[in-house]
């Protein structure tokens, strides 16, 4: 009988699962010449981070509504699409039992653009935990507690998915197995920072990852 240790998958969404970073980093980077000019990197600065939080952070309260408002039109009418390999990574933990679910730093609004545009999205996830759902921002550890609570799992039985460094953060103060993608940071600057870096969802598959959380020192 197979030993199961590899209960639940809590994954980020932009830059993980779903190619939208390139687009967020336009937005934010003009955003970020307009509003804060002393500030060069702010799109990378601000990534992984909810929307109230990067309001709250680094604009008056005056300029808040003009923002958000920014956002909702860029939002409707970005492209979203799966990372290669995503989709199918997914469908192949959920045949194993897998519990899947999506942790992420963006709202319900912006979820309705999405399932627009990829509307068997919901019937591969079991749940989609949303910004509004937790107080504490990644890097706090409490969005990917939340996952493990909702699927009645502890944390040595969840997978974190990442590719920004606050969620990383997020996912290792968590103490779960956090992975890695290069995709908006270099792979030396995140090696260090989660559990394993891969460079693509490729190369993952059920039996790799429920041996690594097996093997992995209690």
């Amino acid at each position: 009988m197979e030993t199961k240790q590899f209960k639940a998958a809590l994954f980020d969404l932009d830059g993980t699962l779903i190619d939208t970073e390139g687009q967020y980093s336009v937005f934010w980077g003009e955003i970020g010449r307009r509003y804060h000019p002393e500030i060069p990197d702010f799109s990378n600065i601000i990534k992984g981070t909810t929307l109230t939080r990067i309001l709250n952070t680094y604009f008056p309260p005056e300029t808040h509504k003009d923002v958000v408002t920014q956002l909702d039109a860029w939002e409707a009418q970005m492209k979203y699409e799966f990372v290669v390999g995503a989709e199918a990574f997914v469908r192949n933990i959920r045949s194993r039992d897998v519990k899947c679910a999506i942790v992420t730093s963006s709202n319900g609004k912006k979820m309705e653009s999405l399932r627009r545009c990829i509307p068997r999205f919901d019937n591969l996830f079991d749940r989609v935990l949303t910004a509004e759902m937790f107080t504490a921002s990644k890097p706090a550890p409490d969005c990917y507690l939340l996952g493990a609570q909702v699927f009645g799992v502890e944390v040595g039985e969840c997978i974190v998915f990442e590719d920004a460094l606050s969620g990383l953060e997020a996912g290792m103060r968590a103490g779960m197995f956090t992975i890695g993608f290069p995709t908006t940071n270099p792979r030396d600057v995140i090696q260090t920072r989660c559990s394993l870096v891969a460079d693509s969802f490729t190369e993952l598959n059920y039996d790799l990852l429920n041996r690594l959380l097996l093997d992995r020192p209690q």
